[in-house]
């Protein structure tokens, strides 16, 4: 398993303060649009979040005026021969994308996705596989892919959006690959914040201050114990996860801590 300082990234930057990750898309002359290099640092950098105990919090963000417009177009089409495609290394290919969102829920760690400008398909689909969407005034979303001739239902969304907003009023944005703006984001429940571009940062920050509030393993499995529990067969089987994360979590050294700073109203000091 790699890890975050063993990557060689040419299209990501990342900085880790105080275990809060800031990853930046740093494509801003394209869009950030998702070219092979892009694909791989982004598919990289979260399985090396697997086993990254100095990372507690991410913020996924952007340089430029858009989040991501997904994937890089011009790159795609020039890569296509006249000769017949190749199924297997197409189904290859796409994999590799698709491990990206796999390995953003996977990831123990929460993540903040900071979205300007366009949205669109695979960058989409980096917002819906995030934990906490905050959006700029000017962000558009939309599921592009039925707009090029292929399905709407790529890379997680015909997982995530229905979940988040429910079968109708994600058949209306999947089947037309209409826009979401903004302000109907935060209607619907997919944005947390809409704020100006430049307050996106400190919301991020307000976010991150309070889970790192949490103890490392309470965090951790909260969001391991969400991801379980929203497909859960029922009520015993989502408290048999819950059981189990209390269980875990107050025979951790971290819990005496936790309470302490609670009473005493101070910022913990987590081992």
């Amino acid at each position: 398993m790699r890890m975050i300082e063993d990557l060689k990234l040419e299209h990501l930057s990342a900085h880790n303060q105080d275990g809060v990750l800031t990853i930046s898309l740093n494509r801003p002359d394209r869009l950030n649009a998702m070219n092979r290099a892009l694909v791989a640092d982004l598919r990289n950098m979260f399985q090396a979040l697997y086993q990254d105990r100095s990372v507690r919090v991410v913020v996924l963000r952007a340089e430029g005026r858009a989040f991501c417009a997904g994937l890089d177009l011009n790159e795609a089409s020039g890569n296509q021969g006249t000769s017949p495609p190749d199924v297997s290394a197409m189904l290859d290919r796409q994999r590799s994308i698709a491990e990206i969102y796999v390995a953003m829920r996977r990831c123990p760690q929460p993540i903040i996705s900071c979205v300007q400008g366009a949205a669109s398909g695979g960058g989409f689909a980096l917002a819906l596989a995030s934990d906490i969407r905050i959006l700029a005034n000017d962000a558009r979303m939309n599921a592009a892919f039925i707009r090029i001739g292929l399905s709407a239902c790529d890379m997680g969304v015909s997982y995530f959006l229905p979940r988040m907003i429910g079968l109708s009023q994600s058949s209306e944005y999947m089947l037309t690959g209409r826009f979401i703006d903004a302000e109907k984001a935060f209607s619907l429940g997919l944005a947390n914040r809409v704020v100006p571009a430049d307050q996106m940062a400190k919301e991020a920050k307000s976010f991150s201050d309070d889970m790192l509030r949490a103890t490392p393993l309470g965090l951790r499995l909260t969001k391991d114990a969400l991801n379980h529990t929203i497909d859960a067969q029922g009520l015993e089987a989502v408290m048999a996860i819950e059981d189990r994360n209390q269980m875990l979590t107050a025979q951790d050294p971290n819990f005496r801590e936790g309470i302490a700073a609670f009473m005493q109203k101070r910022a913990p000091r987590y081992e």
